[in-house]
């Protein structure tokens, strides 16, 4: 998955190798390439059904891709409603309980928001093994006030708290849920063999130089497009914490 978690140099990678098909399909196969003048009409049949099939396979894709985008905008924003409900029901534990869960909960409120802005790999196990911790102190932090005053309050307690680290983890699972590589690999296949027919069909090198470079540089731009989306932290469409900034500010004594 590394490739497509750089839509750029998947854009340049599939822009070369598609141009390479077209140019393979003009300047070789000099038999076959008689044939189909000799049945012109044969070949555009097969060549629009295999455009046809390529245009609705990155229909899908890309449709894929924009739900899996707003998947992850979704959970950005039920996250921050969590960690917002779980700072308001905070006051209803005693002190110093209270003061200390909701410093714990600004603490975990930039931990997720550094899940959200990083973009390098490397940060991640960091900011996991930080968010794992802050979990666990949490619960414990609940946990304690509310086996000694188990009333429906403190239950209300729990039960935001635990709506808190779940949320997390719906997050992670959508952040990992990406498009296939083999819906990819049947895309490139496709789009390779589609460039290829259209260098067979070219009449004239000239075209192939000209015309069949807007065709490989289409079909790039379309595999960027559905990379940079699907893609949680390549490229340049990415899901902001917006919604988690705006919870609340830093509480006092953060």
């Amino acid at each position: 998955m590394s490739l497509l978690d750089h839509p750029v140099v998947l854009f340049v990678f599939s822009l070369a190798l598609l141009w390479f098909a077209t140019w393979i399909g003009a300047h070789f196969f000099p038999k076959l390439r008689a044939q189909i003048s000799e049945h012109r009409d044969e070949f555009e049949v097969i060549h629009a059904a295999t455009l046809t099939l390529l245009g609705l396979i990155i229909g899908f894709s890309f449709s894929m891709a924009v739900n899996r985008y707003d998947q992850r905008k979704n959970y950005e924003e039920a996250e921050a409603n969590a960690i917002g409900t779980e700072l308001v029901r905070a006051e209803l534990l005693p002190e110093p309980e209270a003061a200390h869960v909701k410093k714990l909960l600004a603490q975990y409120l930039d931990a997720r928001i550094a899940f959200y802005t990083a973009r390098e790999g490397s940060e991640m196990g960091e900011i996991d093994a930080r968010t794992a911790a802050l979990q666990g102190q949490l619960s414990a932090a609940v946990r304690t006030p509310a086996l000694a005053r188990p009333d429906p309050l403190m239950s209300l307690v729990v039960s935001g708290m635990n709506d808190v680290i779940n949320s997390q983890g719906y997050t992670l699972a959508a952040w990992r849920n990406r498009i296939p590589p083999g819906a990819w690999l049947l895309m490139g296949v496709m789009a390779f063999l589609s460039a290829l027919l259209a260098g067979l069909g070219a009449r004239s090198p000239r075209t192939t130089r000209s015309l069949l470079m807007i065709f490989s540089f289409v079909v790039s731009i379309a595999f960027f497009l559905i990379a940079d989306i699907d893609s949680p932290r390549g490229g340049i469409i990415n899901v902001a914490p917006q919604n988690l900034m705006s919870v609340v500010p830093a509480p006092a004594g953060r």
